[in-house]
């Protein structure tokens, strides 16, 4: 295999597509040594076939808005591969969703559901529709009128959409209805679903969980832990909500949230009634942390900033795809920081990742660090499968052990000379399980 060739066809087949063609590349190049001493891989052209999806839909979703006007939105699912299981990954709604985003969430999917060891493939789909400012009434006609198309191609052992970005559980809940009263059948179609119709416990804070867990277990790596530690984390959802709770539990002290017009700083800390303050601005359906929107005095605002310019120990970026960039890996560094996990999707930039590596930061990229979410929704899927309900420790001590099953597979591809190499480690382990499940299962 050579890497630039491959891109270089790449980004003929498929020009513009910036976020996909970066996921692919990253991939290529942690794997490029362990493929070409493995020529089955090339004989079945595995790699010419994992970088293309199995299958993309693409559709459109009128919907009627309260004042009676007709709104038209534009709907994907990417169903990239179901060698080792059905097509899992989540639904985003928001402006910013395309094809090219939609294609390296579905990319990254594959190697990430192959890491946690469930029997799960990679895909993501969702639309540009944009809940903010919606009333529950016209998200609930958008949902049921994307329902209405997507219904035909999925299903619990076909494929098993989630929430993502703008898809709570208000969304599932829309979604799920119409797809019951459609199929005329319950089943465990969709996670992230209510706890009293199918949903699993711990679900919403699962991602942020898992992402300290992952961090906690790199920590002790190097003889440390989350105590007495001070944390930056970006965002203010279910990501960073879930890790601030687990961060605090575990000894550290939280002292940033953000959203996209700048962030919180609270030297005191946010714990306690602070992160349970968090539900309500997860709950506000707005996408901003200004001063109004952070009721305790101890926080202190910075307009059009990102956290990364704190002094801080832990760095847990959990909000979107290449929010942290070269200029702020430098100031991590700078600033002392020994740890980088990331509780969102490709958060760092191709930059900020050779800046954090060079410098021997313990780095845990997001296919590894944040696959707390989609591991607790391999367990709902089980848990639905089975007519049952686990209870929160059940649920955790599961979660727990799978994110330290994933930080075990990494150091054993990406340990060289005492130093871990994550990324590649995370890599090789997710590409082995699904390149190899592709060669057992024929050329189809």
């Amino acid at each position: 295999m050579n890497v630039d060739k491959l891109m270089l066809q790449l980004e003929q087949k498929h020009p513009g597509e910036v976020e996909y063609l970066q996921a692919v590349r990253e991939v290529l190049e942690s794997i490029e040594d362990i493929y070409n001493q493995n020529p089955q891989f090339e004989a079945a052209g595995i790699i010419e076939r994992i970088v293309e999806p199995d299958r993309i839909l693409t559709f459109k979703v009128p919907w009627v808005g309260d004042d009676g006007k007709v709104n038209v939105n534009l709907a994907y699912r990417v169903q990239f591969n179901n060698a080792i299981g059905p097509y899992k990954g989540g639904l985003r709604f928001h402006p910013s969703v395309n094809l090219s985003g939609l294609k390296f969430l579905g990319f990254e999917q594959i190697f990430k559901n192959s890491l946690t060891t469930l029997p799960m493939g990679g895909g993501k789909g969702g639309s540009d529709f944009d809940p903010k400012g919606k009333s529950d009434a016209e998200v609930m006609r958008f949902c049921q009128g994307f329902m209405m198309e997507l219904w035909k191609h999925i299903g619990p052992e076909t494929d098993v959409p989630a929430g993502d970005i703008g898809v709570g559980g208000r969304e599932i809940g829309f979604l799920y209805g119409m797809y019951r009263k459609l199929a005329r059948e319950n089943t465990g179609i969709l996670t992230g679903k209510g706890r009293n119709w199918g949903g699993s416990l711990i679900r919403p804070e699962a991602t942020g969980f898992g992402n300290v867990y992952f961090a906690k277990e790199m920590l002790a790596t190097k003889g440390e832990t989350f105590e007495g530690k001070t944390v930056a984390i970006s965002g203010f959802g279910n990501v960073s909500w879930g890790a601030a709770l687990k961060a605090t539990e575990l000894g550290a002290k939280v002292v940033t949230i953000s959203g996209p017009d700048g962030y919180i700083y609270d030297a005191e800390g946010i714990s306690g009634e602070k992160i349970n303050y968090m539900l309500e601005l997860r709950a506000s359906n707005n996408d901003v942390v200004k001063p109004y929107s952070y009721k305790f005095e101890s926080g202190q605002f910075f307009e059009g900033k990102r956290p990364w310019e704190q002094k801080v120990d832990i760095a847990l970026p959990c909000a979107i795809q290449n929010e942290l960039n070269k200029e702020d890996a430098e100031m991590l560094v700078k600033n002392g920081c020994i740890c980088i996990s990331e509780g969102a999707n490709m958060p760092c930039t191709p930059e900020a990742i050779e800046i954090i590596q060079n410098n021997k930061l313990l780095y845990g990229p997001g296919k590894a660090a944040n696959a707390g979410g989609v591991a607790t929704s391999g367990l709902e899927m089980s848990q639905n499968s089975m007519k049952l309900s686990w209870s929160i420790e059940e649920v955790d001590t599961k979660l727990h052990s799978i994110m330290c099953n994933i930080h075990e597979a990494c150091v054993k591809y990406g340990e060289t000379d005492g130093h871990v190499d994550y990324v590649k480690g995370a890599n090789i382990a997710g590409f082995l399980k699904v390149a190899n499940a592709m060669l057992d299962q024929g050329v189809i």
